[in-house]
């Protein structure tokens, strides 16, 4: 699986380390060569290139086999990896996951226990996690299922503040569901 991502430091696409093609595997008529400073080299034959690599007593690496050319770079591969693994462990520390929490209801709640509820929701909302409320239906519950779509209504007007629609009320099953996310 080879994998690419873009370096915005060297305006180049990067290929991720899992199948990287260094030296003689690369086997393209022509590469665009870039050096270890990130000097343009020019456009060259594939041996030509490995030439000025082993000369440099580096390796040759391609770093974007999509472009046209195909670009490869002079230098160390244990270096390049190392830079890999460095990007990629910096991009996932950026990256945010975004939680679903779970808040369940009945028909017959109570105003208090509703308040407590929202309370909850309200607090998951400002940490940053989307909040799904579920209004659970038992027995003969399933009559009144439209005069209990105002409790979702309620919850979601008491929430207005902080946080949005983010799919409305929808029936699935013995349950109606609606998702909340935080507003920006």
């Amino acid at each position: 699986m080879l994998s690419t991502f873009f370096d915005y430091n060297t305006n180049m696409e990067v290929c991720s380390i899992s199948e990287v093609l260094i030296n003689e595997q690369i086997r393209f008529k022509e590469v665009r060569v870039v050096s270890e400073t990130g000097e343009q080299l020019g456009i060259m034959s594939s041996k030509e290139a490995q030439k000025l690599a082993e000369e440099a007593e580096v390796d040759l690496i391609l770093i974007a086999p999509t472009a046209k050319p195909p670009v490869v770079r002079i230098q160390d591969f244990g270096k390049y990896r190392y830079e890999i693994a460095r990007r990629e462990k910096e991009a996932k520390k950026k990256q945010k996951v975004i939680e679903i929490k779970e808040v369940r209801l009945s028909p017959n709640i109570d105003t208090n226990d509703l308040n407590t509820k929202v309370n909850m929701a309200r607090k998951f909302l400002t940490k940053g996690d989307k909040v799904k409320v579920t209004l659970r239906f038992r027995g003969r519950e399933l009559a009144h299922v439209n005069s209990s779509k105002s409790i979702l209504d309620e919850f979601a007007e008491r929430l207005s503040d902080v946080a949005v629609i983010d799919k409305p009320a929808k029936f699935e099953g013995r349950s109606m569901i609606m998702f909340l996310a935080e507003k920006r």
